[in-house]
């Protein structure tokens, strides 16, 4: 254990980020992610901030080929939760677009995921709150800026 005067080393913080974030795969699959699976979910939070990108792209986000990608979009489309829509410069392509519904649920599931979150985190006591608070921050703007700086920008960006 790592006593208050000494530096955690990053390998004992990534073990220890590792066990939260499956402790909030549990509690946010109590919040229920239906009607989308885990790889439906991860299309819509990218489409939520890329608004009309391409197939290509999206596959690419996802690490995926066009064709899964597209079977995924069928299948969120077929729930209303995805639009397709023609592209102003080529009408062969294909732009992709969140649907009112699928923003919807979206607002929806972060309700109920922070609500999961804030039954434990009242549990906590003020000053570990906090420096989690601090912690969550930091983190989030170092990945961000790994995320993003791997490529210069956020890699579903257009113009």
């Amino acid at each position: 254990m790592t006593s208050s005067y000494q530096r955690p080393q990053p390998d004992e913080v990534a073990r220890v980020t590792s066990q939260a974030a499956e402790l909030l795969e549990v509690l946010w699959g109590r919040a229920s992610t239906a009607p989308v699976s885990a790889s439906q979910l991860r299309v819509l939070f990218i489409l939520e901030h890329n608004e009309g990108i391409n197939l290509r792209t999206l596959a690419d986000a996802l690490g995926s080929t066009p064709p899964s990608t597209s079977r995924l979009c069928d299948r969120l489309q077929a729930v209303g939760f995805v639009e397709r829509r023609a592209a102003a410069t080529s009408r062969r392509e294909l732009r992709l677009y969140l649907s009112h519904r699928g923003r919807t649920f979206l607002t929806d599931l972060r309700l109920r995921r922070e609500s999961a979150l804030t039954a434990v985190l009242e549990q906590m006591p003020l000053a570990q709150r906090s420096a989690l608070l601090s912690g969550l921050e930091a983190f989030c703007d170092a990945a961000s800026a790994q995320i993003h700086g791997e490529s210069g920008q956020s890699p579903a960006r257009t113009a």
